[in-house]
């Protein structure tokens, strides 16, 4: 009899622990589901919702005159947001959008696998539907680089110029991993874990919100509420990065279109001890992991005859926020180059 009273009163706290459990996930859910609508309410998109066939892509046209220029943004939440600074200073010279890849802060999430494939037929689409139309000037950073290059390949008719912002490298993952002998997973388990809960509300309450002095506080508000429901398609996007890296390194020549490279180059020492911790790194580790970035870079800098090279001293990978001015006045060259050889 003592065993069976022992039994019940374990079957009784695996029921309460369940029920506690079930009850916390769903109150934890709702709270997530109230936050998003309240996102949606409070921060409505800037730009337009482009239908390309059942969903929507997030578009951000602004200003007038040729060519059009195209941002394509690098791999997080954030989405079009961080170039808010270039958006407003270019679109007083000319045409310029900005947009969230599928899933990301405005945009409906879009089938697997989220390849630069699906990620170019997409933006080749939003443009379409808001009756935008070439020449471009595809701006690219971090992960934007192999896209605006891979969107170059696709449509090379309608791309006359190219910036690569710090632009990430087809060959990058191995290349740095052997310099640094850091493992570059673009999708650690913490990430994936985080992303997967997302609608459970925990990373809402946990994660802190984004620090973005650099922007105004509105823009900065729409990144944090936007942040949660964003880490689903970010970490898709991470999955597919080596795909990603794959197809746009079939195409490394860009002829004689313009080309303005601009490289992060911030040394050891001007990184806070917190962002030396993160990077997982040793001051060597990191010097041998910047030699490999910087012949990458140069590399790039040879895909067309008509190039351009700086690197900046004084910012760190987040160009578009620690100097937006260098990658404005590398669009303004890069404009003025297409529009003089009459490619406007």
């Amino acid at each position: 009899m003592r065993r069976i009273g022992r039994g019940r009163v374990a079957r009784r706290i695996g029921v309460g622990a369940l029920l506690a459990a079930t009850v916390l996930l769903a109150s934890g859910a709702a709270y997530e589901a109230i936050a998003r609508r309240d996102a949606a309410t409070a921060f409505p998109p800037p730009g337009k919702l482009a239908d390309i066939g059942g969903r929507r892509i997030h578009i951000d046209c602004r200003g007038d005159g040729s060519p059009t220029v195209i941002l394509e943004a690098g791999a997080d939440t954030s989405g079009s947001t961080l170039w808010y600074p270039v958006m407003q200073a270019v679109s007083q010279t000319t045409r310029i959008c900005s947009y969230d890849r599928a899933g990301l802060m405005w945009s409906d999430p879009g089938p697997l696998p989220r390849d630069g494939e699906a990620i170019v037929a997409d933006l080749q689409k939003a443009l379409a539907a808001t009756n935008e139309h070439g020449p471009y000037v595809m701006v690219g950073a971090s992960l934007g680089g192999p896209l605006a290059m891979l969107y170059t390949k696709h449509h090379p008719a309608d791309v006359a110029g190219v910036v690569l912002v710090d632009s990430a490298h087809p060959d990058q993952i191995a290349r740095l991993e052997d310099a640094s002998g850091v493992v570059d997973d673009p999708a650690p388990f913490l990430f994936r874990a985080i992303a997967n809960v997302a609608w459970t509300g925990l990373p809402r309450l946990l994660l802190p919100a984004p620090e973005l002095p650099e922007l105004p506080d509105r823009v900065a508000a729409e990144v944090a509420a936007y942040q949660s429901p964003s880490l689903r398609a970010a970490l898709d996007e991470a999955v597919a990065m080596p795909a990603i890296f794959q197809q746009a390194g079939t195409f490394r020549d860009l002829g004689s279109r313009p080309l303005a490279v601009l490289s992060h180059g911030k040394q050891w020492q001007d990184y806070s001890a917190d962002q030396q911790a993160v990077a997982g790194m040793g001051r060597e580790q990191f010097e041998r992991h910047e030699a490999a970035w910087a012949k990458m870079q140069d590399e790039q800098t040879a895909w067309s005859r008509d190039s351009t090279h700086q690197t900046l001293r004084d910012s760190s990978h987040v160009v578009q926020l620690e100097r937006p001015d260098a990658i404005i006045a590398a669009i303004a060259e890069v404009v003025a180059k297409v529009r003089q050889a009459g490619r406007e």
